[in-house]
């Protein structure tokens, strides 16, 4: 029989939290306490789970005496002051934010590409990027078949990724542009989302790249245990509500045909081949949103680098890219 578990979700509220908690119910997780928590202004509304309305408390210092599992998404700020007082008190924090990921004590973990990573945990998990997630699922099985040795990714991702506000917005700004109507001054982002592509995720460093485009660079390297791996790319956010797409050109030591890549990745674990483009057939965020799978397809040789394919991923980024990837690292804990 297996253990029983009391497990805290700390951004209860949230996009993420909310799919967490849904995620736990889905996959049965062995739940004998669940505690939702937030911030003072979130905490006394509602969560449901197995059909039970449960009170979202505020998160305080005695939150996480005798919980055994936190999941934590509720920011990178909150999560460096919470995440010590949870693991202090006894509970393995498996936490969404930036906040842990690059920290040397701290696994960062994909279960299908790194699990046994997991037991040299001191209390804190990190659960990598959404987009890094979905990435490295495709790569990881091609590079222990052919050797990994540089990639370069162009992300198109949605806006359920910067949150409830994002998806609020998107959606009041097409139906203004849809109505004859110009838009006013976007509050979630420097410019018009609807209609519209924002080459900038995160901050630009110096040289012009992006707090994104280093989270796919390092997170990369780190998951995967490549130090030396070459990874370049564009992240870019899209006007769609959820599920993020990326074009990925991976180049190995040794020679794989599209052919074989397809066979590697259908039997590869968490991985759906949708690969036939000739009958429309390729992944689309309309078909993955909702779903667990990393789906992938446009297979094919990449024309301008020797040993190297080209291939279109998608993956629902609250999900896979997040709540379902937390969950999973609870359940092999």
């Amino acid at each position: 029989m297996e253990k029983m578990r009391s497990v805290a979700v700390l951004g209860a509220t949230g996009l993420v939290g909310r799919e967490m908690i849904k995620i736990l119910e889905e996959r049965d997780y062995p739940v004998s306490r669940l505690l939702p928590l937030a911030s003072p202004r979130s905490a006394g509304t509602k969560a449901v789970f197995r059909g039970e309305e449960i009170t979202v408390e505020a998160v305080s210092e005695d939150s996480f005496k005798n919980i055994d599992i936190a999941l934590f998404s509720a920011g990178g700020s909150t999560s460096r002051k919470w995440a010590p007082v949870a693991a202090d008190s006894g509970s393995v924090v498996i936490d969404n934010s930036s906040a842990w990921r690059m920290d040397p004590d701290v696994p960062l973990v994909v279960p299908e590409v790194n699990p046994e990573d997991i037991p040299r945990h001191k209390g804190i998990i990190a659960n990598p990027n959404c987009s890094t997630i979905q990435a490295v699922a495709a790569l990881w099985p091609l590079h222990v078949e052919a050797g990994l040795r540089y990639v370069n990714i162009s992300t198109y991702q949605s806006v359920a990724g910067t949150g409830m506000k994002a998806v609020k917005t998107l959606k009041e700004q097409a139906e203004t542009v849809l109505r004859g109507e110009a838009v006013r001054d976007d509050e979630v982002y420097p410019h018009q989302i609807a209609f519209n592509l924002l080459p900038h995720i995160g901050a630009f460093d110096d040289e012009g790249i992006s707090e994104e485009e280093w989270k796919m660079v390092n997170e990369s390297r780190k998951i995967m245990h490549l130090p030396g791996l070459k990874v370049s790319g564009t992240t870019v956010r899209v006007p769609i509500f959820r599920c993020h797409g990326e074009s990925v050109t991976a180049q190995f030591e040794k020679d794989l045909s599209p052919e074989r890549a397809g066979e590697i990745l259908r039997s590869a674990q968490g991985i759906t081949v949708e690969d036939d483009p000739r009958k429309a057939i390729y992944p689309m965020p309309i078909n993955g949103a909702g779903k667990d799978a990393v789906y992938v397809g446009r297979i094919r040789r990449d024309t301008g680098l020797d040993n190297a394919l080209s291939m279109w991923v998608v993956s629902d980024n609250l999900r896979k890219g997040a709540a379902l990837n937390a969950v999973q690292i609870a359940e092999l804990l």
